[in-house]
């Protein structure tokens, strides 16, 4: 995914469903590299993963 898209998804209020590696994510914030964002999984886990921007997909 590209930077300026996943700053779009951040700043909108729709629901936007987003993948890495097949699992649905919520994207919580784009670091200031522009390659690594923090993440964590849709659902009652609110553990966050710092990834990689280019291994996410818009489903």
């Amino acid at each position: 995914m590209e930077v300026n898209r996943v700053k779009q998804i951040l700043s909108s209020s729709a629901d936007i469903d987003v993948r890495y590696h097949g699992a649905s994510v919520w994207i919580d914030q784009l670091h200031e590299d522009g390659r690594t964002a923090t993440v964590h999984l849709r659902g009652p886990l609110e553990e966050r993963t710092q990834v990689d921007i280019a291994e996410l997909e818009e489903a």
